[in-house]
């Protein structure tokens, strides 16, 4: 029993930090007009596997910009919320990131750790104790280019 008790307090302490450490997208989400242009980006992580972002918040556009020319190296990987299904832009895989709720960190919670493929395996899982509130954030994720809207 105090290990069940110790395990519930540290999957509350997990998504606890995962509200924190996603709090900014969430925030500016608030402040987001239909008249921002949408940008999109290819990431890829640790498996080589590459996988198509959408930003839509000038703030996150410009820093993914200054990223990929190598003005900055602040913020480098990208946290999100997962949406259980194909985006237009984003073909290849069973899911994408919901572009509201997308940010850059340097570190993060394990908790949300998990490489593209891994997460198209198990995304039937994600929500619950893998991936806690659709929460992702690929620990080895990087941007490699900007592509033209589809």
């Amino acid at each position: 029993m105090h290990r069940t008790f110790k395990a519930a307090i540290g999957a509350l302490a997990a998504v606890a930090m995962i509200a924190l450490t996603s709090a900014p997208a969430y925030a500016t989400s608030m402040a987001r007009t239909k008249d921002n242009a949408a940008a999109y980006f290819v990431m890829t992580d640790i498996t080589h596997a590459q996988f198509v972002v959408k930003l839509d918040e000038p703030a996150d556009i410009e820093h993914a910009r200054e990223l990929l020319s190598g003005q900055t190296t602040d913020r480098p990987h990208i946290i999100g919320r997962i949406k259980h299904r194909t985006a237009p832009y984003n073909p290849r895989w069973s899911y994408h990131l919901t572009p509201e709720t997308i940010s850059f960190f340097d570190a993060a919670i394990e908790v949300c750790d998990a490489t593209i493929p891994y997460v198209e395996e198990h995304l039937d899982e994600a929500g619950g104790a893998f991936l806690p509130g659709n929460v992702w954030c690929d620990w080895s994720s990087r941007l490699v280019r900007e592509i033209p809207a589809p």
